[in-house]
């Protein structure tokens, strides 16, 4: 079974036939929402709204452990997280998508591993690669076979939000290897890790960035909604042909 985290955009699969909802306790407390069970063709599927079913959780907030708790327990195969993202790099323009490769992590406070109770020994898990290598490249495969044109790898900036930048961060974030910027990478993808749950993305770009391009002088929030509603039925289709090609 695969699992769908939904950001920003996507609070539930339109293809997705629902069997029941499921709202489970972890030893972090509630997750984000009720898990959603069902089936897109004959593939069973969980999906969970990361911001809420009303999105109203800001990213500094979301309850990342409790997340990924919650859905280590349905037993997935792996875990694809959807995330809307500011485009720091000129050729990267609104509505496209990319399957990042690299997490930079700018996030501070957030409760970022499983191993904190007073008996826990010390863990370190090996995060050269933030992203499933397999996972990704089921993604790529699956966007080319649907027709979906999508980036393969880029460096991803997690920040703390729920502010968007400044320009001069984003410039910073440029010369740090970043090409995309977004608020809930991380802990997301090491807390999946942690579990050995492969665990990879789909960004969708929703914007420049501050001080890049059409975002030169401000961003404007209506027209992430705008982006956001347009793409994410490519995301759909991406996921669908993912879970086809397991017939």
């Amino acid at each position: 079974m695969l699992a769908i985290i939904g950001g920003s955009g996507l609070a539930s699969l339109g293809t997705l036939e629902v069997s029941h909802r499921q709202l489970l306790q972890t030893p972090w407390g509630e997750p984000s929402a009720a898990l959603t069970f069902g089936r897109i063709g004959k593939r069973p599927l969980v999906f969970l709204a990361r911001h809420g079913d009303q999105h109203s959780i800001p990213p500094h907030q979301v309850n990342y452990r409790a997340n990924i708790w919650a859905l280590s327990h349905s037993a997935p195969l792996a875990i694809v997280a959807v995330a809307a993202v500011g485009s720091i790099r000129p050729d990267l323009k609104p509505g496209d998508l990319l399957i990042p490769d690299q997490i930079i992590d700018y996030t501070w406070g957030r409760p970022s591993t499983f191993h904190e109770w007073p008996d826990s020994a010390v863990t370190h898990i090996d995060f050269t690669e933030p992203y499933d290598r397999a996972l990704r490249q089921r993604l790529l495969a699956a966007a080319k076979a649907s027709g979906t044109t999508v980036g393969d790898g880029g460096v991803y900036a997690a920040t703390q939000g729920p502010r968007l930048e400044t320009a001069a961060e984003i410039n910073r974030f440029e010369r740090d290897g970043a090409d995309v910027v977004g608020m809930t990478g991380m802990p997301e993808a090491a807390l999946a890790r942690e579990l050995a749950l492969p665990y990879a993305a789909i960004n969708v770009v929703a914007n420049y960035a501050a001080g890049r391009a059409a975002s030169r002088q401000g961003i404007s929030i209506e027209a992430i909604h705008e982006v956001l509603a347009a793409s994410m039925q490519q995301v759909q289709a991406i996921i669908e042909r993912m879970l086809s090609s397991d017939d």
